[in-house]
């Protein structure tokens, strides 16, 4: 026996003696079965490497620019809450996150991320090479994001050493000028000036395959989508078929073989089409037999929900969001789903957005204000779902209720209450008009009516008792008031000097 065959007999014996499931030889029922599902198996999909296929399908079906563009909306749609305890400062990094149109640059980022699998938000500061690792932020540097897509960068082969969030990442990214279109200085950018996004994750080996890229999300989700477009395009040619006449003509074949007798026929369908259209008749020969028939349509709106909820469960996205569809069922509203896709973005927001945006948000700042902020500066996600009116009411209630609790009993002064209303504002929609002014003034009477502070200095606190003025050289112990006052005056109270 071959030493090959001997090895083939033991990966056959191995293979017997792991098997595990149920199976049936002769009802051929099982995975080692010669079966059709024996047969199916997966083969690799690089449909993020083709880029025209992926601009395309973003271009052509609305499935696809829908699944690619509505996270990425609803990831940015409500902004951030910047926590901070100086009111001035959230004024002014909102206005700065509407002037640079930060908001919309980071949506453009996260949807080429999606669609080719990365993306890049190049920060621009005045005055500072890109090539050269990021450095302190100038007063009035920060010139908003420049988004870059996979296809537009070239990763270079040098990694990040320095152990953290970034290690094992490409230290720069060469631009290619041909795919830009605009002069960058030195078509090369530090990692440390860009908030990376990646698509949907992949593992090393497939990693490696994308140039440390993830992949499209679109990638996953083309067949689905291709089934969807093909069976709605089906359902509206059917639409031209759903009304069919029969008409049945003896001899016909006969009549067509003979040019004479063709011409006639022709002739007497003319008539029969007009006569039909304006008379509604229909004529014919006593022999001729006119029928009409009509197509069902039963169970292809179900078929097209299937498709439409394979899509909606392949790209994340409920149907009541996806479509715009009500979910069917009594008392059914949606507002479950909607729930569990909120937290979903929520999760997505945490986990690709956070890291970048901080680095981001310090950057603005340095740029606002010349200097680094407070270790008390940070921000939250905003919440994507709206209160109704009845809902903010009762929110209302509660919040700024435990508010005024705690300033009654002084834990709070009346400057940090109005702080807590005001932040409030965007939650409930009440104590917007709180201005930094009130703010201003409520700190100073604050101030005002807080008492004095003892100052004790070393020498007094050292000092003999005869070096102190006023001290009895005696050593005799002296009242407060040296002389009470005597009792005078018509009302028997004490005179007033």
């Amino acid at each position: 026996m071959s030493r090959t065959s001997a090895r083939n007999i033991k990966k056959s014996a191995a293979k017997r003696l792991f098997l595990d499931g149920v199976i049936n030889p002769l009802l051929r029922i099982g995975s080692q079965s010669r079966n059709t599902f024996a047969a199916t198996h997966y083969v690799p999909r690089f449909e993020s490497l083709d880029r025209s296929q992926l601009e395309w399908a973003y271009q052509g079906s609305w499935i696809c620019s829908l699944a690619v563009d509505i996270i990425a909306e609803d990831m940015t749609r409500e902004g951030i809450d910047i926590k901070s305890e100086n009111p001035k400062v959230v004024d002014r990094l909102n206005a700065d996150l509407d002037d640079w149109r930060v908001w919309d640059s980071i949506a453009d980022a996260i949807k080429w991320a999606r669609l080719y699998g990365g993306s890049v938000a190049v920060m621009m500061i005045d005055g500072q090479d890109m090539s050269q690792p990021l450095a302190e932020v100038r007063k009035g540097a920060f010139r908003g994001l420049y988004v870059l897509d996979r296809w537009q960068i070239q990763p270079s082969s040098e990694l990040v050493q320095a152990l953290g969030p970034d290690f094992g990442k490409p230290e720069y990214y060469e631009v290619l000028q041909k795919e830009v279109g605009v002069n960058i200085p030195g078509n090369r950018i530090h990692h440390s000036r860009v908030i990376r996004l990646d698509g949907r994750r992949l593992p090393f080996n497939l990693r490696q395959a994308y140039q440390g890229w993830g992949a499209s999300i679109l990638e996953a989700v083309i067949p689905q989508v291709q089934m969807f477009d093909l069976a709605t395009q089906g359902a509206a040619q059917l639409i031209s078929k759903s009304y069919l006449r029969y008409y049945k003509v003896q001899g016909l074949r006969d009549i067509l073989t003979n040019s004479l007798a063709r011409d006639g026929f022709l002739k007497q369908m003319d008539y029969m089409r007009e006569f039909q259209g304006i008379e509604g008749l229909t004529i014919g020969d006593s022999t001729d037999e006119f029928q009409t028939m009509q197509y069902s349509f039963t169970g292809i709106p179900d078929i097209l929900l299937q498709f439409g909820q394979q899509i909606s469960g392949a790209i994340g996205v409920p149907l009541v969001r996806l479509f715009g569809q009500s979910p069917a069922g009594f008392n059914s509203t949606g507002e479950s789903d909607l729930r569990i896709y909120y937290d979903n973005v929520k999760h997505d927001q945490d986990s690709g957005l956070r890291s970048g945006l901080k680095r981001l948000l310090r950057v603005m700042y340095e740029s606002a204000f010349g200097s680094a902020p407070d270790a008390d500066f940070g921000f939250e996600f905003k919440s994507l779902w709206q209160m109704t009116n009845e809902q903010k009411s009762q929110a209302a209630q509660g919040l700024a209720g435990s508010i005024i609790q705690a300033l009654q009993a002084d834990a709070i002064p009346t400057s940090v209450a109005m702080k807590e209303l005001r932040k409030l504002s965007d939650t409930i929609g009440l104590f917007g008009s709180i201005s930094d002014e009130d703010i201003d003034a409520a700190e100073e009477a604050d101030n005002g009516m807080m008492p004095p502070e003892a100052k004790l200095t070393e020498d007094l606190l050292n000092a003999k008792p005869e070096s102190v003025p006023g001290a009895n050289q005696n050593g005799a112990a002296v009242g407060v008031v040296p002389q009470a006052p005597q009792a005078g005056g018509p009302t028997g109270g004490p005179n007033r000097p």
